[in-house]
Order: structure tokens, then C-alpha cells, then sequence
């Protein structure tokens, strides 16, 4: 049972099909290795070696070629980001262009409590302004009149 539990995990945690893969074992670790740092842009938060969707095998095998036509590990990137936009990296570098990937989730948490502290302070009751004289005397007959009854 746990042999079957196990296998099941390690089948869906890659899922580069057997003809993806590079006939260089050398090559196949570095495939492997980048492949691990890229976003699938369909399921957002996997890598592309995790995920089933046709764009990550299209990426994976992208990636393959570039890396078995000679390019280095970051030109092999490079070329992907070129394509995809910063967003195909798992880790995007921090640089202007990628500030709303690396601050928008706070942004967005920040003003929703910002708004959510302004509607609870306008649902708060206001403070009264203190009684007059007139009112005092007759919140006193009123209560007075209460008591008797």
C-alpha cells in the first residue's frame, strides 16, 4: 500500500513524458534543473516539469532544444523570459518591470484592510455631544417618573 502511495507521488511530482527527455544525461540534469524555476503560465503555481497542461510541454521541450542547440543555462532562460515575460520564472528577478509580481500581493492585502478598517470605523456609533441643561432636567423627570410607575 505504501509502495503504491509512494509511486503515485512521485509520478505526479514530474511529468516530463519518457520522449522529452534528452538522450544526454548530462544534459537531461540541466533540462531538469531549469525546468524546476519555471512557471507553467497555465497552472501559475507549478513548474512547468510538474505540470501536465500541453503549454508546459511545449515549454519543457522548447527548453530542450535550446539547451541541446548549445545555449547556456541563463540563454536557454533568457530566450523563455524573451517569449513569456518574467512571469515564466518561479522566482522573477526584482527590477522595475517585475514590482507588481513581487509587491501586488501586499498591495492588494493592504487595502483590503485599509478598506475594511475604514468600513468598521463608519459603522462605529458616533459620540453624542453632551447633554444641555434642559435635556439633563428632563432625562431626570423621565426617569423619576419611570421609578413611581
Amino acid at each position: 500500500m505504501v509502495t503504491c502511495a509512494a509511486l503515485a507521488v512521485a509520478g505526479s511530482a514530474w511529468a516530463v513524458n519518457p520522449d522529452e527527455q534528452l538522450a544526454d544525461p548530462g544534459l537531461e540534469a540541466r533540462a531538469h534543473s531549469l525546468s524546476k524555476d519555471l512557471r507553467c503560465v497555465v497552472c501559475q503555481n507549478q513548474s512547468i516539469d510538474d505540470s501536465d497542461a500541453a503549454l508546459a510541454r511545449d515549454l519543457r521541450i522548447i527548453l530542450r532544444e535550446r539547451i541541446s542547440a548549445g545555449d547556456t543555462d541563463e540563454q536557454a532562460v533568457a530566450y523563455l523570459v524573451a517569449r513569456y515575460g518574467s512571469f515564466v520564472q518561479l522566482q522573477p528577478p526584482m527590477r522595475f518591470d517585475t514590482l507588481a509580481l513581487w509587491f501586488g500581493p501586499l498591495a492588494v492585502l493592504l487595502a483590503g484592510g485599509l478598506g475594511a478598517l475604514i468600513y468598521i470605523r463608519s459603522r462605529a456609533p458616533s459620540r453624542a455631544e453632551p447633554l444641555s441643561a434642559d435635556e439633563e432636567a428632563e432625562v431626570e423627570t423621565l426617569l423619576k417618573t419611570d421609578k413611581a410607575g
